[in-house]
């Protein structure tokens, strides 16, 4: 179940009559038009309407979908078009399923109620075949927390700029810390009574299941790979979230094998954070003594330290991991607020260096970090790294690859509690 928490998006209604009255409403067709196909019902493709924009709150409830949303009445964005009934109505299945698997996922929640057969979609073998076959319609970004011990969550689509609200009460009490995302996948960690333990789910399915003990049961710094191809996935355990690394194996799961593995202790060294960052099947995370990067072989199962020195006058600084084996470090040089900046560096992994690629603008500076002791929150993927704050309702989000800096409006981080990455939302993400 998701549910749209910002304008751009539509739902079916309770019953088919509602939502005829609603959608006609909402898209500003006229009276006197008449459009039937039950993919343009879905869909939205209406006439344009005269009337002036204004705003209104609506509540439906659709089959298996909860929506509350604010939408903007206005013109249709698009001139209408006509959809012959009976040339849909003939399309073949697996050509229909290969049409569908290519909606973005948040969208299938409104198909589902054009007819049963649509309504089922998600079960279909044909359809989840094409849609694991298609690339990630973008990234998202997903917020995770707890208003009076009952979970919530929001995700937010970069390519419709929308937010949706996930119910989260299918996940057991002790699911607390956000561990990670990957191919669909998100990973939880908690402690469930004197027991640390971790769970792996998809929201959009609402399916998730507890993953076994480890050898040793402490709260570890951990991370979650998944591989699309072989439809596995691997959560890596690395030290103790305490610092406390001298008698703590490296663990690794393996969902194939349904089971943890034993591997080389991380050798002593004193971390900067807990942040680690996951690159070309290499775990990397960043040391003050000796000074430089750790490194963990996932298929090779053993440590290395490289000395990467990092620039000077760092004050914090975050791991990124990037596309094609890139690796960013993001960090706050100065020590002065008035000579404060945020700046991007690239590892050279042929001359173990770190190459300055981009500065944060001073005036998004500025709106992100008031304050020159304030901490801020830096998370990545897909050369797109994202910027939190505490005082910033705000996400700024920077495209390596473009240069471009842009703010994402109602990111749902004002709570003390909140946590948050990326996300890619997938129906076909398995947890087994």
């Amino acid at each position: 179940m998701v549910v749209g928490l910002r304008d751009g998006l539509d739902s079916s209604s309770r019953s088919r009559t509602q939502n005829e009255g609603r959608l006609l409403s909402y898209f500003g067709q006229t009276s006197g038009s008449r459009n039937t196909s039950p993919v343009n019902r879905a869909l939205g493709f209406r006439n344009p309407s005269p009337s002036p924009c204004r705003q209104k709150v609506i509540k439906t409830k659709p089959r298996g979908l909860d929506e509350e949303m604010v939408a903007t009445f206005a013109k249709a964005p698009h001139p209408d078009v006509y959809m012959e009934d009976n040339i849909w109505a003939m399309l073949p299945e697996d050509l229909l399923n290969e049409i569908l698997a290519r909606v973005p996922p948040f969208m299938i929640f409104r198909l589902r109620t054009v007819c049963k057969r649509w309504n089922s979609i998600l079960q279909d073998d044909g359809f989840l075949k094409f849609h694991s076959q298609v690339p990630s319609h973008g990234p998202c970004l997903i917020t995770f927390w707890k208003n009076s011990q009952v979970p919530q969550c929001s995700v937010f689509s970069l390519p419709l700029k929308q937010w949706y609200k996930i119910p989260f009460t299918f996940l057991p009490q002790w699911a607390f810390w956000l561990v990670g995302s990957s191919g669909g996948l998100v990973c939880f960690s908690g402690l469930d009574g004197l027991t640390f333990r971790t769970l792996v789910c998809n929201p959009l399915t609402q399916s998730w299941r507890a993953l076994p003990s480890m050898h040793y049961n402490q709260h570890r710094q951990m991370i979650m790979v998944v591989d699309r191809k072989k439809r596995s996935f691997k959560v890596i355990a690395a030290s103790d979230i305490y610092g406390d690394n001298k008698s703590l194996p490296t663990e690794v799961y393996d969902s194939k094998r349904d089971s943890w593995s034993l591997h080389q202790t991380m050798p002593t060294v004193n971390l900067c954070s807990s942040k680690m960052a996951f690159c070309d099947s290499k775990l990397y995370l960043e040391t003050i003594s000796p000074l430089g990067l750790m490194i963990y072989h996932l298929d090779a199962g053993y440590w290395e330290h490289i000395p990467a020195k990092f620039p000077r006058s760092l004050l914090d600084g975050y791991l990124i991991a990037g596309t094609q084996k890139r690796l960013f470090l993001v960090g706050r040089i100065g020590l002065y607020s008035n000579l404060q900046s945020i700046r991007i560096w690239e590892l050279d992994h042929s001359k173990v260096i770190w190459i300055e690629i981009s500065r944060m603008p001073p005036r998004y500076f500025r709106a992100l970090l008031r304050l020159s002791a304030e901490r801020f929150e830096c998370f990545g993927q897909d050369n797109l790294i994202c910027f939190t704050s505490w005082n910033q309702v705000k996400g700024l989000l920077f495209d390596v690859d473009k240069k471009v800096w842009s703010w994402i409006a109602g990111c749902a981080l004002q709570t003390y509690n909140s946590q948050v990455c990326f996300y890619e939302p997938r129906f076909d993400a398995s947890i087994y």
